[in-house]
């Protein structure tokens, strides 16, 4: 039998440079228009919180990208290996993100999220993010750009 079975929970540490080619091997797999090995770099280099959820084995099961500033932080990318979403490890590396947000003091945490990805959307306002905005044609897409929904949850 080859059925793919629940993937064990992994945990949570600091995304390391060597880290960086199978981030991006992912993040190919997940996004059509996804980010560059250089904006890894620069988000590591200036000490976002850039975290990795591995598993037992070493495997990387996903990853979240946030900046903190005063009393704010921002999700800037969290991504789950396409092969293991539907498991519950986009809510396992958001409330990890989340609980480093309130470390840092943050008040409100911000994101912004394609209209055009529910599974996201939904996975946001189940944990109590609220949609404050928008920013017009704000992603690339296929044909043109796609606007960005704005989402912020107080902590």
């Amino acid at each position: 039998m080859n059925a793919l079975r629940t993937p064990d929970p992994g945990q949570c540490r600091q995304m390391l440079y060597t880290d960086l080619s199978k981030i991006i091997a992912i993040e190919k797999q997940a996004y059509e228009f996804p980010w560059t090995e250089g904006i890894f770099r620069d988000c590591i280099r200036v000490d976002y919180h850039c975290q990795v959820m591995e598993a037992p084995d070493c495997f990387i099961q996903a990853y979240g990208v946030m900046s903190t500033a005063i009393d704010e932080a921002h999700i800037l990318n969290l991504c789950v290996r396409p092969a293991l979403q539907g498991h519950g490890l986009s809510r396992q590396m958001l409330d990890h993100l989340l609980e480093r947000a309130h470390l840092a003091k943050a008040k409100t945490v911000f994101l912004e999220v394609r209209p055009s990805n529910t599974a996201a959307i939904r996975l946001y306002s189940v944990a109590g993010f609220c949609e404050i905005g928008i920013r017009p044609n704000y992603y690339p897409a296929t044909h043109g750009r796609e606007d960005a929904l704005i989402m912020a949850k107080t902590l």
